[in-house]
């Protein structure tokens, strides 16, 4: 796969992109139950698996297509691989024991070097679950690009993880870190490795809470670069906090800019945590400050249970939202994060369908 930086640079110039919008929310429109998640393969799986979006693609590859296909026809320019989990370090929530469920203490780096990142059945299925999320993505952007005669992209997902490099869980241990950022970096280098084998267009980085995390994310694709002689384009996507910092290591979204600015990034942006509503003040100090690109997927609205998808935002709201967003020129990716189905993006497309792309501020402006 070539690298179509050039092509992407030039048509974000000419309009704003759509990205898709929240896969663990529409996967929940299926009602797959237990049985359907595991499927024949994981069937005698020791844990519940039903949270596992991730293994779908293995399991239940028709439903994960229909997803993307789904998202493509409501005008998605760039779709995600449902690869959120996709590490070995994420997958063995699902399949190794936490030392500090059965009472054998605390989980530290020592488990994952003998327990997750040495188990060949794990680091085989974040591979294959890479390799195929890849793989209907592909299937679903060549084929409706193809009948369209609009080209649509393929952003390799790459998620936070469930556990934190800045913060240590043990409020008497400040020091302690359940992970070391070798063994991140490394494991984020494997899925990066699977995810350009399956053919995708674009690296993301995204729903960034703890920004050691990300930084260790952009070491490892840095890495394979170098090593593989390879480049791609590369998204990176914050959550945020009402006060603009992402929510774990406290390192706010122009903090965040000026710390990984040096990767050259495509855009970079904010998605998730946050509704529309409070993110739009940082969106536009972060399009203030950026020199490259400006992305923006939030949730549908704060988490509320009362509602049918668990967040208040309708497609019309999230209509409203993002026009404002596009007619302030923030913006040149917009979407949708958790809550967003299918049809709040095609609500979303028809607004940025509206108006012209942020312009790049010029440097020393």
């Amino acid at each position: 796969m070539s690298n179509c930086r050039a092509e992407l640079e030039q048509a974000l110039t000419e309009r704003i992109f759509v990205l898709d919008g929240a896969m663990g929310t529409t996967i929940r429109g299926y009602g797959l139950d237990e049985e359907a998640t595991r499927g024949e393969r994981f069937a005698n799986s020791p844990k519940d698996l039903k949270n596992n979006g991730d293994i779908l693609s293995i399991t239940q590859p028709d439903v994960i297509g229909d997803i993307h296909k789904r998202f493509l026809e409501a005008g998605s320019d760039i779709i995600e691989t449902n690869t959120f989990s996709g590490t070995t370090i994420a997958q063995s929530e699902f399949f190794v024991e936490d030392p500090r469920e059965s009472g054998k203490g605390r989980k530290d780096p020592e488990f994952f070097d003998r327990e997750v990142l040495q188990n060949a059945f794990l680091r085989d299925l974040a591979w294959e679950l890479n390799l195929e999320s890849v793989k209907l993505c592909r299937k679903w952007a060549d084929a409706i690009g193809s009948d369209t005669g609009r080209k649509r992209y393929v952003a390799g997902a790459i998620g936070p993880l469930t556990v934190s490099l800045s913060v240590s869980p043990d409020a008497n241990d400040a020091g302690f870190r359940v992970v070391t950022f070798d063994q991140v970096r490394d494991d984020y280098k494997h899925q990066t490795r699977a995810l350009i084998e399956g053919g995708v267009d674009i690296l993301m980085v995204e729903t960034i809470f703890d920004a050691l995390n990300a930084k260790a994310a952009l070491v490892a694709i840095q890495e394979v670069f170098e090593e593989d002689s390879c480049e791609y384009p590369i998204i990176i996507s914050a959550a945020v906090g009402r006060g603009g910092e992402t929510l774990i290591s406290g390192q706010n979204c122009i903090a965040m800019w000026h710390a990984m600015r040096h990767v050259n990034p495509l855009a970079i942006g904010l998605n998730c945590s946050l509704g529309p509503d409070l993110m739009r003040p940082f969106v536009e100090s972060l399009s203030a400050a950026a020199t490259t690109f400006v992305s923006c997927y939030p949730n549908a609205g704060l988490p509320d249970p009362l509602s049918p998808t668990g967040f208040p935002y309708s497609p019309e709201d999230m209509e409203g939202y993002i026009d404002d967003f596009a007619k302030s020129g923030f913006v040149n990716l917009v979407g949708g994060c958790c809550g967003n189905t299918p049809e709040h993006v095609a609500a979303i497309a028809k607004a940025a369908e509206r108006h012209a792309p942020r312009k790049l501020p010029q440097l020393g402006s």
